[in-house]
């Protein structure tokens, strides 16, 4: 594809002098973004998409979309935007070194913003294209998906005028998306033999791992092998599964499983969490658009029921859709036919439903929140994901393979445990699952310099609370509403921006706000 034709990926730039302060002005920008990103498969479509729309929402001279090479931790630029003239660097060109910005953000997946010429030996001033294109300021953020970092976004300006809060803010959020995009174009590259995808993790020792069948599943436990048994016996046929467990606990790597060893495996494997989706946008990102349904609709958008045509959809938070979509939904389950949102047109799909809830969607259908035919429908074959306080024999082989995951990446050597502090993570109750101890685990290897790994096991005492040491462990809801109410403490009850709550952790803007509107969490004197 042709310069020329990248550039008509996204809307023109007379468009950049809107007023983006305004909420409503930013909720499109986004919509158009991810307008651009559903369609695209190819991972150069996607990232010449991605930071197309990032250098005119931001203002900004060049954008920069950069993932590691495929035979080191290097990046190098998958897609590049530098308007003015014949100093348009080539894409695939190496641009960092081992001290630049980009290569730390990269490692530690912490953003960073500001002037070039305020950080020492960041290796920006032996990049020529910095230098002499007289950039000043700039942004980069990384693209962390659930267990790794697949590269990051970068972009910046010529004009001294660092880059504000709030704008950091809704970049964060953009560069969620923007993972998702990115990640769906791996998988689809590596489903069709290409090798754009980074460079394989360190892998799990043959002791980690149930069975070559589920690489990335970590255990060996007998209510994780009962669940395993269940992802061999329906994987193979097209029945809608229903996974059901606690957040953290890795649904989403049951479904890849199921889709990894179904006939299916070649083609698509589409995911979309329903509760992260604004409620009026859900029906367009199911089913699809056409140019001027809507206000907004700038072009016509294919929905994830017709991209995943001959592979798989898993639709994550289910329980957290609408009643009104509700009918919809299951008519594309029985008649697998759909219309996108402002045609007449009927489409067909043969694309397989996955589902998964941390909700009883039993209780729902009581309380007349979720029909019961659909309920019915997508509960052929469930599947239950047992949490981690359930199947603490895998604790030990769990703590080794996220310690060796974080300490490949940040270039740390972590040779021993205590046998202390694997007897405390063995006991403790871990009330955000899996992924809990994962994100224990990255921390504990930051804090190790030595090879002996150094746990922070106060934290978990401090995330039990005082529910624990009484002898009663906390629940899933309190253990996470006290984290939260914790780290807006700490932010001075700041949600949005780069110092944020939401920031902090890890989570877009109007995702935190949601969990706090169902916790029942309230700023003190309002």
């Amino acid at each position: 594809m042709t310069l020329a034709a990248l550039r008509d990926v996204m809307p023109s730039d007379a468009s950049s002098r809107e007023d983006l302060t305004d909420g409503r002005d930013r909720l499109t920008l986004l919509l158009e973004l991810t307008n651009s990103l559903v369609s695209k498969l190819e991972l150069r479509d996607v990232a010449t998409a991605v930071m197309r729309a990032a250098r005119r929402v931001f203002r900004s001279d060049s954008a920069v979309v950069a993932l590691p090479d495929a035979h080191s931790r290097h990046l190098r630029a998958c897609a590049l935007d530098c308007p003015g003239g014949d100093d348009l660097p080539r894409d695939n060109e190496l641009i960092d070194g081992e001290g630049a910005v980009a290569a730390q953000v990269f490692r530690t997946g912490n953003p960073w913003t500001g002037r070039f010429a305020d950080v020492r030996e960041s290796g920006f001033e032996r990049n020529p294209t910095v230098r002499e294109l007289g950039f000043t300021v700039g942004c980069v953020l990384p693209l962390a998906s659930r267990d790794r970092i697949l590269g990051t976004l970068c972009v910046r300006r010529r004009k001294d005028a660092p880059y504000p809060d709030d704008e950091v803010g809704f970049l964060i959020q953009v560069a969620h998306q923007v993972t998702i995009a990115v990640a769906n174009a791996l998988a689809y590259g590596e489903a069709c033999g290409l090798h754009h995808q980074p460079e394989e993790q360190v892998p799990i020792r043959d002791d980690n791992r149930i069975e070559p069948h589920f690489e990335e599943i970590v255990g060996t436990s007998a209510v994780l092998r009962h669940a395993l048994r269940h992802i061999e016996t329906v994987a193979p046929t097209d029945a809608t599964v229903l996974i059901c467990g606690e957040t953290g606990t890795g649904k989403e790597l049951i479904a890849r499983a199921i889709h990894n060893l179904s006939p299916r495996r070649s083609k698509a494997f589409v995911k979309l969490n329903c509760a992260a989706i604004p409620a009026g946008l859900l029906e367009s990102e199911l089913f699809g658009h056409e140019r001027g349904a809507f206000t907004g609709a700038i072009a016509q958008r294919i929905g994830r029921f017709e991209l995943a045509n001959g592979g798989t959809v898993f639709l994550d938070e289910v329980g957290e859709t609408p009643l009104e979509l509700q009918t919809k939904l299951l008519r594309v389950l029985q008649e697998r036919e759909f219309e996108r949102l402002g045609s007449g047109r009927t489409l067909r799909t043969d694309a397989r439903l996955i589902a998964a809830t941390n909700r009883e969607l039993g209780a729902l259908v009581n309380e007349q929140k979720f029909r019961a035919d659909l309920f019915y429908r997508i509960n052929v074959f469930p599947i239950h994901v047992p949490p981690l306080r359930e199947r603490p024999e895998d604790i030990p082989l769990l703590v080794r393979h996220f310690v060796s995951h974080s300490a490949r990446l940040m270039k740390r050597e972590i040779e021993t445990i205590p046998s202390e502090t694997l007897d405390a993570l063995t006991r403790y109750r871990w009330p955000g699952n899996v992924r809990e101890l994962q994100n224990l685990m990255e921390r504990a290897v930051i804090l190790s310099p030595g090879p002996v790994l150094r746990v922070p096991l106060g934290d978990l005492e401090m995330a039990a609370g005082v529910g624990l040491r009484a002898g009663r462990a906390q629940t899933l809801a309190e253990a996470e509403r006290r984290h939260i109410v914790e780290t807006l403490t700490d932010t001075k009850w700041v949600v949005a921006g780069a110092r944020g709550a939401a920031a902090r952790l890890g989570m877009n803007r109007s995702t935190l706000q949601f969990r706090m509107k169902k916790l029942g969490i309230v700023r003190p004197g309002i």
